[in-house]
Parts: structure tokens; sequence; C-alpha cells
């Protein structure tokens, strides 16, 4: 078993201040994108939940749908809404830097494969929103 850091001489391990990540903007920006998976993870144990209140039957699911539409859930629905895009739209930016697309000896330019994530992004959106109205 290897010794606690405090006990290996020679080994130097600075004392950062809780709030290291307010210094620099980026590391903002990553701490939220870090931050958008709690509300994510929420969202989705809440979903799933709403999912087996539907199979309880129509006066469960009622129930339930009516403690959704209290200020603070929908509040919550909003935050997570708001982080959701936060999340897609840097990871979308990140795969355009990480990603390295070729054509024969060529490389397609980073803000390409950006504008083809967001473009295909839409394009998914639209199809579902077609659908969605469609049925309604």
């Amino acid at each position: 078993m290897t010794e606690p850091r405090s006990h290996r001489p020679g080994l130097y391990y600075p004392k950062l201040p809780t709030t290291w990540w307010l210094h620099r903007p980026a590391y903002v920006r990553f701490m939220l994108r870090e931050l958008s998976s709690v509300f994510i993870a929420i969202f989705l144990v809440v979903f799933l939940v709403q999912l087996y209140q539907l199979r309880q039957g129509p006066e469960a699911y009622a129930a339930f749908l009516a403690k959704l539409r209290s200020p603070g859930w929908i509040a919550f629905h909003v935050v997570a809404l708001a982080f959701a895009l936060y999340h897609s739209i840097s990871w979308f930016n990140l795969t355009a830097v990480v990603q390295v697309v070729r054509l024969g000896e060529r490389q397609v330019p980073p803000w390409l494969v950006a504008a083809a994530n967001f473009a295909l992004w839409a394009v998914v959106s639209l199809v579902i929103l077609f659908f969605f109205l469609l049925r309604g």
C-alpha cells in the first residue's frame, strides 16, 4: 500500500484555495460544464420517475404532473434546459478541436466540423418537432 501524500518526502503538492477555478474564465466554463452534468442527471431521474408514474395509471400520473407544475420544478427545468444547451454547445465546440477529420491529405477545418455538428443537431431537432406537431 502506498503512503499518503503528506508522508512522501521530496514531492511538492501546492496548497490551492477552494476557489482556484474562479481565477480564470476557462476554468469557470469548465466547472459550469461539469456542474451541468448534475442537473442533467437529476432531470433524468425525474424523467424515470415520470415514466414509472405513467405505468401506475392516469391518477398517479396526473398527481405527479401536478407536482411538476409547481414554480420550483418549473425553475429547475428551465435551469436544467439552460445547462443542457450549454453542455451541448460546449461539447460540439470541443469535438471540433479534438476530432481531426481528414479528406485525403487535407484536414477539414475545425470550424467546419463544429458547423456540421450544429447543422445535424438542428436537423434532428426539426425532425422531432415536425413529428411532434404532426401528432398534435
